[in-house]
């Protein structure tokens, strides 16, 4: 019986992992982002497989995945979290590295060429120090190896629906105490990670008499990716494929004049284009 379970969940993962086709021309300039990035900084990307559908749906938000980025190797200062990030990582030492929470994967230390033609956006934590920087990569090196929570991703789905519509089964156990599960999804860690130096991303803020305000850390469990992209303490950084640096680029931008595209959505076969009115 366990062999049936485990065949039907791999058939699912599968499935819901499979990606889609990668675009032609990404949205974004990956060289560019390459070479901005530091250590510390939060990846956010759309994903083109099922379960990024089901997030983007769920969020309501173009955004279905973050990771973090570590950097190269050698600029993971401390000594035994670079062991430990060499344990699940055989590669050059002068691969970009992020940690991320695939699903059939768990927590793993990934290449930054894996989304080379993806759309990415970078969220970089304003004013963090180097030294805190090291201290969120330490916590999420730490949990490389990590199951990925399922159940946390159809519990988020639950919370956002009405509470009268759903029996009291069904209903969510986000807020329930799970301090002794290892399982964890890409958002969550990166929070976890986060909040160990005590930086916000959307933190609760409340009166207090004495000091005027006091900030709260909200769960962990209950972060998206697009939080990151809508934290007021992160500064958001992109580089489209067709850039318009200067004043009057957009201009110069290869526009086809002739045709609009009136259907948006992709055909399954590579050679099918859009149709077109022309003039």
């Amino acid at each position: 019986m366990k062999r049936v379970f485990k065949l039907i969940n791999d058939v699912i993962t599968g499935w819901l992992t499979a990606d889609r086709p990668i675009t032609e021309f990404p949205l974004c300039d990956f060289e560019r982002i390459r070479y901005e990035l530091r250590p510390g900084d939060v990846l956010l990307t759309e994903g083109r497989n099922h379960v990024s559908d089901i997030i983007k749906y769920t969020t309501q938000s173009a955004w279905s995945h973050s990771a973090l980025y570590v950097g190269r190797l050698h600029e993971i200062e401390d000594p035994q979290a670079r062991d430990l990030a060499l344990e699940h990582f055989d590669g050059s030492p002068d691969t970009q590295l992020i940690i991320e929470g695939v699903l059939g994967k768990g927590t793993v230390i990934t290449s930054l060429s894996f989304y080379k033609q993806d759309h990415i956006r970078i969220c970089r934590p304003s004013g963090l120090s180097p030294q805190d920087a090291q201290t969120v990569i330490n916590y999420a090196i730490a949990k490389l190896g990590n199951d990925y929570d399922v159940r946390q991703v159809l519990d988020l789905w639950r919370f956002m629906l009405p509470w009268t519509i759903m029996p009291r089964k069904w209903r969510s156990s986000l807020f329930t105490d799970d301090s002794q599960s290892t399982r964890t999804v890409c958002s969550t860690m990166i929070a976890e990670a986060f909040a160990a130096v005590h930086f916000p991303i959307l933190p609760h803020i409340k009166r207090n008499q004495e000091t005027g305000i006091e900030l709260f850390q909200r769960n962990p469990r209950l972060y998206t990716p697009r939080d990151f992209d809508y934290s007021p303490y992160f500064e958001i950084i992109k580089y489209p494929f067709v850039g318009v640096d200067t004043e009057p680029a957009y201009r110069k931008l290869p526009w086809n004049k002739e045709g609009v595209i009136i259907r948006g959505n992709e055909q399954k076969n590579n050679d099918a284009l859009d149709t077109a009115i022309y003039d």
